[in-house]
Formats: C-alpha cells, structure tokens, sequence
C-alpha cells in the first residue's frame, strides 16, 4: 500500500513516493492509458505543418507555440480521467511543493471500476483541494468517523465499513483503479458509510478537517522506503503526529500496521516519544492485531515471505 518525515511545510503526504518536483506523465482524460506531453520544438511543428524549416518560424512565433503547447499539456495534467470523477490534481498550485510520502501509480482503469467512479463519485467521492474546512457530521449522517490513509485497492476498507456500520470511514488514496475498487466494493456490500477521498492526506490534514473531528486514524501498510537515504519520505513522524493530534477527539485511536520491521521500531519510537499520544498495550510495545483488521492480501503476501506483521495502538491523551 504505501513513505518521509515531515514538518507542516516540508511534510510528506501519506502513501505512496514521488518528490513535488518530480511530474507524473499525463493521463488521457476517460481513459486508464497514459498520455505523453508534447516534447517536439514548436518551430519544428510548425514547420514540418507548413512545408517550411524551422528557421523559417519567427524567434517570437515559435516562443508563442511553446508556450500554448507547454499549457496544453499543463491543462491535460490536470483534467480528469473521468469526467465528474477525481481531480488528477485537486490541490492544484496553491499548495506549496515539497516531499512526499506517496508514489502515484497509473496503472490501468478496469471497466468495472470506472463504471463505479462515473456512477458513485458524485455521491461518495470528494477531492483534496485544501480549499475548504469538511463538515463531517453532514458528509457522515452523524456518524463517529475514523480517518484511513493509504487503502489500495480496498479489500479490507470496504470489509470494515460492511462490518462495522455505524463507523464511517473517510479513507484516502491517490490510486484511481483503487479508487473506483473501494467505491464498486462498498455499493455492491450496500455500505453506505465510505467516502473516498482523493489526494494529499497532509493538506486533509492541515486545511480541510475541523478540530477533534476525527474518532481515529488508520495507517496499514504505509511504504516502508527501506533505503536510508529515502527514510525521510517515511509518514510516521513526528511532525506528521504534530498534525494528527489537533483533529483527534480525546480517546481516539491511531492503529498503525506494518510488515517491515525497521519501519515497525521507528513508528513505535516516534509515538511513544509524542506528547499526545499514550500506548494501549500495556507492555509498551506492540499490539496483537485486532479482529476488525481484516487480513489483506498485502499482508498475506508479506507473511508469505516471512515477514512479522506488526500493529500499533495509541490513544489520543
């Protein structure tokens, strides 16, 4: 499922990579392929258009080309794969560039899932566009509601919702076929309590969720970023917790699971080091895996290999 420490200017976002700096190839709109910006020189277009050589095209011609065809590709980046579905940028540039913690992945859209994101978006789905503070007890129906980061495609977010009903989950992720997995699981489960969220989980954080809003806050299976030199991009940190604990309601629970034991050491480090948290287990340490985490196939794949899977229970002080 999904890595970077954070501070509220530099810190990473939840799940999933790459740097603010890095520009994620461009997707055709209704489509789960991958389009290309345009490269070409313009005056090479506009020659090889006309018959003529690119220096026959006007220095200031050519430039006015470059730039309408810089903007198109702009404008195709952020457009949505699906019309009324996801943002492919929701925050656009009115937040500042930094670190993440999240990899966005444009792997292909199944017909079945962008069926459920053209039906079920405008009903359940919201973007992070950090440009509103969310009323959670409308979007909700007065439900308490746990804050889930990084689901992949879904399986056990959508288990938990059809278990738990009166629990309304806000789960968050950038995948778009994971998007629209949780949305066809959750509709076809007749959950009612899920809303997906789409984008960068620090600006959720920061910009867009009231105070003691939040009942808990679930991270299973963030990316470990095993390599040194990238632990940075890691999301249990400390400053990520400085923007956790003001939306949380006394008494709630931030469950954390991982199979990758280095991370598993750090997460368990970092929340007994903060103030506003107090561990559950009353050992200190770990804590054996509640039932109503399901066992995902992530996890399974990681128990397949050997790893020891490692959960984590603080309460909000």
């Amino acid at each position: 499922m999904s890595e970077q420490p954070l501070n509220p200017t530099t810190a990473p976002a939840p799940h999933s990579g790459a740097t603010a700096d890095e520009a994620p190839p461009t997707e055709a709109p209704g489509t789960g392929s991958v389009a290309e910006a345009p490269t070409a020189d313009a005056s090479a277009v506009r020659a090889s258009a006309t018959g003529s050589t690119a220096a026959d095209v006007p220095a200031d011609e050519a430039a006015t080309l470059r730039a309408a065809s810089f903007e198109r590709a702009r404008r195709l980046r952020q457009e949505p794969r699906f019309p009324g579905g996801p943002a492919a940028d929701p925050a656009g540039s009115h937040h500042e560039r930094r670190i993440r913690s999240f990899q966005p992945r444009r792997s292909r859209v199944t017909t079945g899932q962008q069926e459920a994101l053209e039906r079920l978006w405008p009903r359940w789905g919201l973007d992070i566009d950090g440009r509103r503070v969310l009323d959670l007890d409308q979007l909700f129906d007065g439900l308490p509601v746990v804050l889930e980061i990084g689901f992949g495609m879904g399986e056990a977010t959508a288990q938990m919702a059809a278990d738990d009903p009166g629990t309304g989950i806000l789960a968050v992720d950038v995948h778009t076929p994971g998007q629209g997995n949780l949305l066809g699981l959750a509709d076809k489960a007749g959950s009612t309590n899920v809303r997906v969220a789409n984008g960068d989980a620090v600006i959720l954080l920061r910009e867009m969720l009231a105070p003691a809003s939040l009942d808990g806050l679930r991270v299973y299976f963030p990316d470990p970023w095993p390599k040194a030199r990238h632990h940075k991009r890691r999301l249990i940190q400390p400053e990520f917790l400085d923007l956790v604990a003001p939306v949380l309601k006394p008494g709630a629970i931030v469950h954390c699971a991982t199979d990758w034991e280095p991370y598993a050491e750090q997460m368990l480090e970092v929340l007994t080091a903060h103030p506003c948290f107090e561990n559950t287990a009353a050992d200190g340490g770990y804590a054996p895996r509640p039932a109503f985490r399901p066992l995902t196939r992530f996890e399974g794949q990681g128990l397949d290999k050997g790893h020891v899977v490692q959960d984590l229970l603080f309460a909000r002080v």
